[in-house]
């Protein structure tokens, strides 16, 4: 059987996938059905702290701008994102902007490019943030015409994100270039190592395969070695994973897919081998999520709570935060946005002090964040 295409008609074993969802429509989990996913969160309800853009849409740095990740540093948050005329353009780099203290953003400034000499240019992707427990702080990024033929990226801080290093490029491995974490942040280990979340984009006789594998490094990115690909990019096309931990070494991630539903792998070894790609009960419009593992052992995720289609709300037009005990039954408990238009690319964080720190693309005009009180959802 040729692998399956999603320009496809939907059949064989792409039927269960189907039936599943429309299950997942029908049957909301039983503690939700008080949950009213048309109201927009608003501030000092339901653990919603507060929303605001890194930068206004009339003082824009770029036209276009997508893919934003944050992290905590000691003097407060970093975000950054991929901005230029529009995504794949050669103008695209990577951005930076700082929020301490009760200051607001700081001005966004352009941290890195894709400059290859005086006559190429290519555009940058996805940057990653990433504070370990010792060392600078670490911006992982891809560069390179498409995701097919892109390759990794780093630079790091010593002054938490006010100047960098200069930047070098990961390597080589067994898939191709290194691309490091391909969207979603990195866990760090017992022993120290970065277990980073990715993925690759191929093409072979003209059928497209998204497949999720794992870089690890043991030093810092240093040196890599390659886990997997889990996948073969037949029943699920997955990419863009994010790692959920629970006691014992035990690992969970959840992917975006082309199946209309985010699909999980489980691990019991630490990450070393996964088990085979299942649908969860959550639907995905091809859209990328995000997911965080909590300070108290529950896991929260954002999402779009949508598929593919005319019908309002569809695609990338709504936001979601939904909550779990564990990993398998998922209760959506808040909506960011509802509208028409994109609001995607959702990257979050837990800080020391407990709070909830989301960035995500708005309207592809600017990053919005928002600041969630977790113990306060759902209550």
């Amino acid at each position: 059987m040729k692998p399956y295409s999603y320009r496809l008609p939907l059949i064989g074993r792409r039927a269960g996938i189907l039936l599943l969802l429309i299950t997942c429509f029908s049957c909301a989990p039983e503690s939700s059905k008080t949950f009213d996913m048309d109201k927009v969160a608003a501030e000092g309800e339901n653990g919603y702290v507060t929303g605001e853009l890194i930068y206004p849409l009339d003082n824009r740095p770029t036209p276009q701008c997508h893919a934003s990740t944050v992290e905590e540093t000691s003097s407060g948050l970093v975000a950054a994102w991929f901005g230029g005329t529009h995504e794949r353009n050669p103008d695209v780099g990577i951005w930076v902007s700082r929020k301490e203290g009760g200051n607001g953003w700081s001005q966004p400034v352009e941290v890195a490019n894709g400059v290859q000499s005086d006559t190429l240019r290519h555009p940058c992707w996805n940057p990653v943030l990433f504070q370990p427990d010792s060392g600078p702080l670490m911006l992982f990024y891809k560069v390179g015409p498409s995701p097919r033929e892109w390759w990794g990226m780093l630079i790091t801080s010593e002054d938490e994100g006010k100047t960098w290093s200069e930047p070098r490029k990961l390597g080589e491995g067994p898939l191709g270039p290194l691309i490091g974490p391909v969207k979603n942040k990195p866990v760090q280990l017992a022993d120290g190592a970065l277990l980073c979340p990715s993925s690759t984009e191929t093409e072979v006789d003209g059928e497209d395969f998204w497949k999720v594998h794992f870089e690890r490094s043991p030093d810092l990115g240093a040196s890599w070695e390659v886990i997997g690909p889990i996948n073969d990019g037949v029943e699920f096309d997955a990419i863009q994973p994010s790692i959920l931990t629970y006691k014992g070494g035990k690992m969970q991630v959840l992917c975006r897919t082309r199946q209309n539903v985010i699909a999980q792998s489980w691990s019991a070894d630490g990450g070393i081998t996964w088990s085979k790609m299942e649908a969860t009960s959550l639907p995905n419009p091809n859209s990328g999520t995000d997911a965080v593992t909590l300070q108290d052992g529950r896991q929260l995720l954002v999402y779009n709570h949508t598929i593919r289609g005319k019908k309002f709300p569809a695609g990338r037009a709504m936001l979601n935060v939904a909550l779990s005990t564990d990993g398998e039954n998922w209760e959506p408990l808040m909506t960011l946005e509802r509208e028409e238009g994109e609001f995607s690319y959702p990257a979050v964080i837990q800080s020391a002090d407990g709070m909830v720190h989301i960035t995500y693309t708005y309207q592809r005009r600017s990053i919005k964040y928002v600041c969630i009180a977790p113990r306060k959802m759902g209550g």
